[in-house]
């Protein structure tokens, strides 16, 4: 790969080393998760049979502090809302508000339904899940977004358990929780605090799903506590790919990069661009903008690991790259951006046009922050409200129904060496 001026490497379409680029870019949600799974599998173990003991020797060893109480049901969120600065808690209920509005649409739109022809009743029933887990991280920074953004959209659904998990619950934690309609926060993160939620314990009951997004260990437990409970997903490191033509502004790109790379290390800021010149003022600009933001550490460990500029031909080629790299947010900063988007099938979320940060959807625009990553986005989809539902299907039929599809039932059973199927249909059918 040839160098560009600071922290992003630029790769142009017409270079050799461009398949390789984009091939490695593809791959960038394989997670080793196999690394820590054995130390994973302890923890879980130890959880099933230790329960509340064994959380809390955990949360004491690789967190610094027992948790006492393990679960808190009053929590102090009024409180805490209260506490809060007014400019954070005004927001909150911004937030609050917008996302409440966006996914009460969505649950609309789920469409249960019910037909009736010729004797045979057939409906479509969406049910809310009884509790729920929402994993909330703390550490590098504390996410009170991500409780709004993943039980505030439980509650919309209908759930009326909701336990967050977190090893930061902050006095706006505490806030989120309250306006989410949380019912009590477990006071501990990691691979413990997932196995606790999956498998109960003393304090702790057993939900039925776990959604939010975590580190690796936190990933690799989702994944092993899977059967036992649903999960949402395996989530991998932030991730935005900005598409950009010779309309962008370089400052604009390079803040929406940042905006990313400062969340973690491994996070991917990735840029495509039809022009080379944008691709270089805006690694330029990005290397300006670094030097007094607080997390550059963070972010120049991410801009350094992870950063690339791919410089292509044409306006269609930043569609291939767009729906090749399916990324978990998407940034159009191009002419026309609507018509572009049309056509980037492949991405957690769009954000159209110059004036719209990927900031704004991490917050307030409405809809889920927790997004597919690592290039998930080609079969998942955001977080929402049918993944707090269990659907059914409903089937019912009256005797005259039977009898007029009872031929081709037992055709079927018996095509398929299942006498007993077919039996079961011709003694209703013959006793009549």
């Amino acid at each position: 790969m040839s160098g560009a001026a600071a922290l992003l490497t630029l790769v142009e379409q017409e270079s050799p080393e461009f398949p390789q680029a984009l091939d490695r870019l593809r791959q960038r949600g394989q997670t080793d998760l196999e690394r820590v799974e054995p130390d994973v599998r302890r923890i879980l173990a130890d959880v099933r049979q230790g329960g509340d003991q064994a959380v809390a020797d955990w949360a004491e060893r690789l967190d610094g502090r027992r948790p006492d109480p393990l679960l808190e049901r009053d929590y102090g969120g009024a409180a805490a809302l209260s506490t809060v600065s007014q400019d954070v808690a005004a927001a909150m209920r911004l937030a609050s508000a917008r996302i409440r509005a966006y996914h009460e649409r969505q649950l609309r739109a789920l469409g249960d339904f019910e037909v009736e022809q010729d004797g045979v009743r057939l409906a479509s029933r969406a049910t809310p899940l009884a509790r729920v887990g929402v994993y909330t991280p703390g550490g590098k920074a504390r996410y009170p977004s991500s409780v709004l953004m993943s039980a505030l959209i439980a509650q919309v659904a209908g759930v009326r358990e909701i336990l967050v998990a977190t090893p930061d619950a902050s006095p706006e934690v505490r806030a989120a929780c309250h306006l989410a309609g949380v019912t009590g926060i477990v006071n501990c993160g990691g691979a413990h605090a997932v196995g606790a939620l999956a498998y109960g314990t003393e304090s702790i009951p057993r939900v039925d799903k776990i959604v939010g997004p975590g580190n690796i260990y936190v990933a690799a437990a989702k994944r092993l506590v899977f059967g036992e409970v649903d999960i949402d997903s395996i989530a991998g490191p932030s991730e935005i790919l900005v598409v950009a033509d010779e309309s962008a502004e370089p400052e604009w790109v390079a803040a929406d990069l940042l905006s990313q790379a400062e969340h973690d290390e491994a996070a991917y800021p990735l840029l495509v661009t039809s022009d080379r010149s944008l691709a270089e003022r805006s690694a330029q600009a990005t290397s300006r903008q670094l030097q007094d933001l607080p997390r550059r550490r963070i972010a120049e460990a991410s801009l350094l690991a992870n950063g690339v500029a791919l410089v292509v031909s044409s306006r269609e080629a930043l569609v291939d790259v767009a729906n090749a790299l399916a990324a978990e947010h998407v940034a159009l900063h191009v002419r026309d951006p609507r018509a572009l988007a049309d056509r980037i099938t492949r991405a957690g979320a769009l954000f159209v046009g110059h004036q719209t940060p990927e900031a704004a959807g991490d917050y307030v625009a409405g809809p889920s922050h927790v997004l597919p990553t690592g290039g998930a986005a080609r079969y998942a989809a955001p977080l929402g409200v049918y993944d707090f539902v269990s659907r059914s299907s409903v089937i019912e039929y009256s005797a005259e129904a039977l009898r007029g599809q009872g031929e081709a039932i037992e055709a079927f059973a018996r095509a398929e060496g299942l006498e007993a199927h077919a039996r079961a249909v011709s003694l209703r059918t013959r006793r009549r």
